[in-house]
């Protein structure tokens, strides 16, 4: 039942990524991949750095598959997912000081 219960958890989605500018077809490729993240509805949480928020377990690995197929050629990429309790549980910082952090998306009513 376990089990059961953890596909369904709200996780969010992130994508880390260091890739080559030196070249135009470099830059290029650097700009398709940050325009899909948006598209995809991810969000810039600091230069290349970008998260999206997923209903369930199930929608988090529908969007890292997209992730996947989206992958430049060259560059490196990491992918990763924690739950919201993880994500709440983050602090930010600006220098010294503790900041507040990117707020939760609103919640969906269903009828």
């Amino acid at each position: 039942m376990l089990s059961r219960l953890n596909q369904y958890k709200i996780m969010w989605v992130f994508v880390h990524f260091d890739l080559p500018t030196e070249t135009k077809e470099d830059r290029k490729e650097y700009t398709l991949f940050r325009k899909y993240l948006l598209e995809d509805g991810f969000k810039m949480m600091q230069y290349s750095i970008y998260s999206r928020h997923c209903s369930s377990r199930e929608n988090a690995a529908v969007h890292i598959q997209r992730v996947k197929r989206n992958l430049p050629q060259y560059g490196d990429v990491i992918v990763f997912e924690i739950t919201d309790a993880q994500f709440g549980r983050m602090e930010f910082f600006s220098g010294s000081k503790l900041i507040k952090g990117p707020p939760p998306p609103p919640q969906m009513t269903l009828f």
